[in-house]
């Protein structure tokens, strides 16, 4: 892992155990890491929401919420890279943090420095998707790995939307029609009804403000469709 250079980024610690929080605290500062815990999980998106960390390590059992929770609550608003720690050792358990969002995860016990080094494989891997098109208004996007930033901040957008969005922002102030736009989508999103982009606009929507509260850049034009309004 030669080469990366961790400068003070904030990870974010959650586990109740103080022992456990402990260790992987002192090898995360030892690593050039800042660091922040949570060991309650009603605590954590209150932590993420003021104070965005780099990554966040997630333990799966925790008082208040569990990991499981925590990470659905997270990803929807959050693209920020999580690491699941679980004493399950279950296939199940495994495969279901994966699937609601999480970035990797760890089995108790585990090695510290192997938490450290998967943190530096995902800090490096977000780094190379920090490379995007600006295209105006606080967005960037990036094609080659599918994600779009605003202010720096990653846009938690579900394969669809991402498509929808890219279009409209290839074209600031074009109108397009729900036809127009599921016709951008091609054969991948084939079962979408017209009706459905109304829904997926509206997400869009929810997303941006909560990266940028009071941003309305996705305009209605009553009768026809959709467009992309810069600031």
């Amino acid at each position: 892992m030669t080469g990366f250079n961790a400068g003070g980024r904030r990870i974010l610690v959650v586990e109740d155990d103080d022992k456990i929080a402990a260790i992987l605290i002192d090898f995360l500062r030892a690593a050039g890491y800042s660091t922040a815990r949570c060991a309650d999980g009603l605590a954590v998106a209150p932590e993420v929401r003021a104070y965005p960390p780099a990554a966040i390590i997630l333990d799966l059992m925790l008082p208040g919420r569990d990991g499981i929770e925590v990470c659905k609550e997270l990803r929807a608003f959050s693209a920020v890279p999580i690491i699941m720690v679980t004493a399950r050792v279950d296939e199940i358990d495994r495969l279901l943090g994966l699937e609601l969002g999480a970035d990797d995860y760890v089995c108790k016990p585990f090695s510290p420095r192997e938490v450290i080094a998967r943190i530096k494989a995902l800090l490096r891997r977000e780094d190379g998707h920090r490379i995007g098109r600006e295209v105006g208004g606080g967005f960037v996007v990036d094609e080659a790995a599918r994600r779009i930033r605003l202010r720096e901040r990653e846009l938690p957008l579900t394969p669809l939307e991402f498509q929808l969005l890219r279009v409209l922002l290839a074209a600031p102030e074009r109108v397009y029609s729900r036809d127009q736009l599921l016709d951008s989508l091609h054969e991948d999103f084939r079962d979408v009804s017209d009706r459905a982009v109304d829904s997926h606009i509206k997400n869009l929507r929810r997303k941006i403000e909560a990266v940028a509260p009071g941003l309305q850049c996705i305009g209605t034009v009553y009768g026809v469709g959709y467009r992309y309004e810069p600031e």
